[in-house]
């Protein structure tokens, strides 16, 4: 005759069936939705659209950058969700013929998003589309980067980030490139 012990087979019935929901949970988009949110997604869209700038990719940038905060700002003195430094901004609001611009404009997402948005684009066409080394200017600057990619010292490529010589750009580079593969599956 065979025991069976109801309550041993009951908790092994809950424990089995909440791993199953955990699993679920654990593949369903709006899950992880929470812990990758997309706040200003449409200034974001508006600003890709106008910069050719994949909006996945500002909510990557954003999120690393400021962690979507519009009034960050940095030890450096950069400014807003993108971390755009006042020069910076000011150069590219010149190049944009930006109207009216002043640098408190930079804690307004819209503007603050543009301007961003525009630099990265501007780094994406010096480096010939190439957006790991976009990314890396975008933290270390244009110069730096030029110099380590003619010297042969970093390839410009996601497999060998950690060539790059300085450790906060290889940090950033890499997360922004992850957040970005995460905002593309759950967004697009």
């Amino acid at each position: 005759m065979l025991f069976v012990n109801t309550g041993r087979l009951r908790l092994l019935i809950i424990i089995v069936l909440i791993l199953a929901g955990v699993v679920v949970l654990l593949q369903s988009k709006w899950f992880w939705k929470v812990f990758y949110p997309w706040p200003y997604k449409q200034e974001m869209v508006e600003a890709g659209s106008d910069t050719g700038v994949a909006p996945t990719l500002l909510a990557a940038m954003a999120k690393v950058e400021s962690g979507f905060n519009p009034g960050a700002r940095s030890e450096m003195g950069a400014a807003g969700l993108m971390q755009v430094m006042p020069s910076t901004a000011e150069w590219a609001a010149q190049q944009m013929e930006l109207k009216g611009y002043h640098e408190d404009l930079l804690c307004q997402p819209q503007v603050n998003l543009l301007i961003g948005s525009w630099y990265f684009s501007n780094l994406l066409q010096e480096f010939d589309g190439n957006t790991v080394a976009a990314l890396a200017a975008y933290n270390a600057g244009r110069g730096n980067v030029g110099k380590w990619l003619s010297s042969g010292e970093w390839k410009g490529v996601k497999t060998d980030l950690e060539a790059i010589p300085f450790p906060e750009t290889r940090e950033y580079t890499e997360s922004v490139l992850r957040n970005y593969e995460i905002y593309q599956y759950l967004y697009e």
